[in-house]
């Protein structure tokens, strides 16, 4: 008997008890569904925290020093020159001024994220601009006090209005408005949306502080990170005699710890939802075995009539595989639409992979197989006679 005879012989009997055929795909359903869900709706959450770090760019690297009092400090000027001796390494860097501050339009204020950095930090971070223009030299040389600022701000605090050549106070100066950025975050409060940049020249006299603790470097290719990382790193160790004192954080290593994370965390996942799977394999292994003594007297008249012992065996092999894998289809399809369903109502992005659907097809398969060795090595095994005389 050929595959295609009994692949028919199994797809018959499927039909002839719809139902307990059902139920038994229902593991196989269940599990694929949550393997495939399960692991798009990760891919996808995967995806977006690799976007945003991407965003900050994967040449760059986050310097952060603590100081140890005294004139152990790091001034712009000691980077910049690091910065120009390296120039095939090092491409650019900025200080990076964090604080709250107050600002005014009229009678509206707010709180929001002030940063003082340098002309080359929209380029750092790969910022770009709704409309106006970014800090540049002259403006961060002469401490001029202009100011660039984010969508929410300009929501909240000028009407959607266009606020280039506007007047607003920070921290009860007056900076004029040059610059707007653009939208990266709906414009939600306390987003990136929601902060004002000004020259760094300038933040340091809203910190009352002359001590710049943060900057941020840009290497020229991802290949030079780890250079220009170390060069960093020595420049920061002569000047604070410890690596107690300063840290070097590149975003490439980030992304790499991020990616190693939630793989294991995948592999986790999946794993959990593999062993439904396993519950679905027992249950077709169950009811072949049913199968095969509800049909010893057929095996017996098949056996009688010259079938052969790998007929018998090919033919509940096949069903065995064929209800997996009919399973392993459905539980498919009803995982894509679970992980797009779900994705469009908590506004999640959901990346189902062909890898993944590749196995989780392979595995059903593999189960109906594996467990359907046993039932059908079982039926092979029959006497004829004994099948015959079976009631």
């Amino acid at each position: 008997m050929n595959l295609k005879q009994s692949f028919s012989l199994a797809v018959k009997s499927l039909l002839a008890s719809k139902m307990r055929s059902f139920l038994t795909m229902l593991g196989i359903i269940i599990g694929i569904a949550a393997v495939i869900s399960l692991t798009s709706h990760f891919n996808g959450m995967t995806s977006e925290v690799i976007d945003q770090f991407e965003k900050i760019g994967t040449t760059t690297t986050h310097n952060n020093s603590t100081g140890r009092g005294g004139n152990r400090r790091v001034e712009p000027e000691q980077f910049q020159e690091l910065a120009d001796k390296n120039p095939e390494v090092i491409l650019a860097v900025s200080p990076n001024i964090s604080t709250r501050a107050t600002i005014k339009n009229g009678s509206d204020n707010q709180t929001t994220t002030c940063l003082g950095v340098s002309e080359v930090y929209a380029a750092l971070r790969g910022l770009e601009l709704e409309s106006g223009r970014f800090l540049q030299y002259i403006d961060v040389e002469r401490r001029q006090k202009n100011c660039v600022i984010g969508t929410y701000i300009v929501n909240n605090m000028f009407d959607g209005q266009d606020p280039i050549g506007e007047v607003i106070k920070i921290g009860g100066s007056n900076f004029n408005i040059i610059g707007v950025l653009k939208e990266t975050a709906d414009s939600k409060e306390g987003s990136d949306d929601d902060r004002i940049i000004i020259p760094y020249t300038l933040a340091r006299t809203l910190t009352r502080s002359n001590i710049i603790t943060s900057y941020v470097l840009s290497a020229t290719t991802v290949e030079t990170v780890d250079k220009a990382t170390e060069l960093t790193e020595e420049m920061l160790l002569k000047t604070y005699a410890s690596t107690d004192y300063f840290t070097v954080t590149a975003m490439s290593a980030i992304i790499d710890t991020v990616n190693e994370m939630t793989g294991m965390m995948s592999a986790v996942l999946a794993g959990i939802a593999g062993i439904s799977l396993l519950v679905g394999g027992i249950g077709i292994m169950n009811i072949m075995l049913v199968s095969v003594t509800e049909r010893t007297r057929e095996i017996g008249i098949r056996k009688s009539l010259g079938a052969k012992r790998r007929d018998i065996m090919s033919q509940f092999l096949v069903e065995a595989a064929t209800t997996s894998i009919i399973g392993g289809i459905i539980g498919i399809i009803l995982g894509l639409l679970i992980a797009n369903g779900l994705a469009s109502l908590i506004n999640i992005k959901a990346a189902p992979t062909a890898g993944s659907i590749v196995i989780a097809f392979g595995v059903s398969a593999l189960i109906g197989i594996s467990f359907g060795y046993f039932p059908a090595n079982k039926a092979a095994k029959l006497d004829p006679i004994d099948a015959l005389r079976y009631d």
